[in-house]
């Protein structure tokens, strides 16, 4: 499963040098509007102590993490939606992407040229949040006359997509992030037909040190419980390369928040892990929370969904305490699950199938 994650914001605001210190690719970096107008694309490993421990359990030959592939999306203006700056090219690059970091200027450094007359994390937020709603909006209202037409015409299965067109035209003319909205099953199956921008999972970055941002922008994302995460993105780049003593001895920051921002945009999508080991190689599988064990199988093999018979599976602590898979079905512990055990996250599973 390959998981893309866009990093957005308006020019200057440090989507590049973020880019960089999580990928370690050198992304062009420069003081002006519009430097990054194709995206920077790289693949980045969530860090897994459990992967590790598995390895170690097993003997692995090899170790094998999940990933999350980041793009870094030219900066957007106001008025994107209609065509300004890189307007439609930059919003085509959003659509490809399965979630969203909002990078927003938390830092006061008047060295950097700032777009907007204040440091407004909150107001570039709403610039974003509009464009993006301005963008699906277009969206909705050409796809509303297709199916007005269609349900005149008694298609099947018309008339309900209408009615969710309908009900989330008047949401985007206000501005509203679709993915912030109660939808039932049936209205997101619709919906996510048209790969909406507003329906993506979004992160909020406070590009800042964390101690210097002023506490009412943090009061406010707390208050509106907007997910965020405070990076002093400069900071973490120039640690780049230095061992943990030298970035305290220079008192820049220790990478920490890094690991836990590639994380949380794993999580953005709802995601579990799971796992398999061996000598051969412990890996890391990135599944869906709620997933049956055939699906697991499929995330291995494509047939192993189709032919599966059934999963052996253990929680990766309990192999781990047990000392390895022969002590581990001694205790009982190993257990044989068949098609509609849900995979947890952390499960160790090994997947048997016809030939």
């Amino acid at each position: 499963m390959s998981l893309h994650v866009g990093i957005v914001g308006l020019p200057n605001v440090g989507k590049s040098t973020l880019f960089k210190a999580i990928t370690k690719k050198q992304a062009e970096c420069a003081n002006y509007p519009f430097c990054t107008i194709e995206p920077n694309i790289g693949m980045v490993p969530v860090a897994d102590e459990r992967v590790d421990n598995l390895a170690k359990l097993t003997n692995s030959a090899k170790k094998i993490f999940a990933t999350v592939e980041f793009v870094d999306i030219a900066g957007l203006v106001r008025g994107a939606a209609q065509g300004e700056g890189l307007g439609n090219k930059f919003l085509q690059n959003i659509r490809e992407t399965d979630a969203i970091l909002y990078i927003l200027r938390a830092f006061g450094d008047e060295k950097i040229v700032n777009t907007q007359n204040k440091v407004d994390p909150a107001g570039e937020k709403e610039i974003l949040d509009t464009e993006l709603a301005l963008k699906d909006l277009e969206t909705v209202c050409k796809r509303t006359e297709a199916a007005e037409s269609e349900t005149r015409g008694n298609k099947p299965g018309a008339k309900e997509e209408l009615a969710v067109l309908q009900k989330i035209k008047p949401l985007l003319e206000e501005g509203k992030i679709l993915s912030e909205i109660v939808f039932t099953n049936e209205e997101k199956s619709i919906i996510n037909r048209y790969q909406l921008l507003t329906m993506k999972p979004r992160l909020y970055v406070l590009n800042g040190n964390q101690n210097a941002i002023n506490s009412e922008i943090l009061a406010k994302f707390e208050k509106n419980d907007w997910p965020h995460i405070a990076i002093d993105i400069l900071g973490e780049s120039e640690g780049e390369g230095l061992t943990d003593q030298e970035k305290k001895d220079f008192n820049l920051p220790s990478g920490e928040n890094l690991d836990l921002l590639i994380k949380k945009s794993y999580e953005l999508l709802d995601l579990i892990t799971f796992f398999t080991t061996g000598p051969d190689e412990t890996r890391a599988w990135t599944l869906k929370r709620g997933s049956a064990a055939p699906k697991a199988g499929g995330v291995i093999h494509t047939d192993f969904e189709k032919k599966f018979i059934r999963a052996e599976v253990i929680n990766w602590q309990e192999l781990l305490n047990s000392g390895g898979f022969a002590q581990a079905r001694e205790k009982g512990l190993l257990r044989t699950e068949g098609k509609e055990y849900i995979v947890q996250d952390g499960d160790v599973i090994e997947i048997r199938a016809n030939a």
